[in-house]
């Protein structure tokens, strides 16, 4: 009786791992979501030209299929951060006064993709260690419920000054 407890016990265990990877997932998306509306809004108060490499970034990520998006995700990071750091971007302060909202909420996004990836990893890494158990596949516990996989992209959000900062400043 007490083994069987025990079985219950696991198995309603590796159901609510398997519950917090799919909320953390969720969190995930709208994530990104939320940074690809952030980025797209920045472009259209910037007047960014169609073909500037940010603007096709942002797009190759709305059209991504579901096995290539981390690539076009970790490619939106990269190219946010070389714009956003450039010093061609940071030159004109009348600029930057102008985009300081949209600017304020691609970092707070990029920020937010950073924070549920890493708590989706760690969703992950939770459930894939509990499914390791020995008793847990050779009882085949986890029923039916595939593995999951980790996210691994480039999300370090890019770095924007509170000030901006000048031709002449170094």
């Amino acid at each position: 009786m007490l083994f069987g407890f025990y079985l219950s016990w696991r198995a309603t265990r590796l159901h609510r791992l398997h519950h917090r990877v799919d909320t953390a997932r969720a969190a995930l998306d709208a994530a990104l979501s939320r940074r690809l509306t952030a980025v797209l809004d920045l472009l259209d108060a910037d007047g960014v030209e169609e073909g500037g490499e940010l603007a096709e970034a942002a797009r190759a990520v709305g059209t991504a299929e579901r096995d290539r998006r981390d690539l076009a995700e970790s490619t939106l990071s990269r190219v946010l951060r070389e714009s956003l750091e450039s010093p061609e971007f940071r030159g004109s302060a009348e600029r930057w006064d102008g985009l300081r909202s949209q600017l304020t909420e691609v970092e707070a996004a990029a920020k937010g993709v950073h924070m549920a990836r890493t708590f989706y990893n760690d969703a992950v890494s939770d459930t894939r260690l509990a499914r390791r158990s020995r008793l847990v596949r050779m009882l085949r516990i986890a029923g039916t419920a595939p593995l999951p996989d980790y996210f691994e992209i480039d999300d370090q959000p890019p770095r924007i000054p509170l000030l901006p900062i000048g031709p002449d400043t170094p």
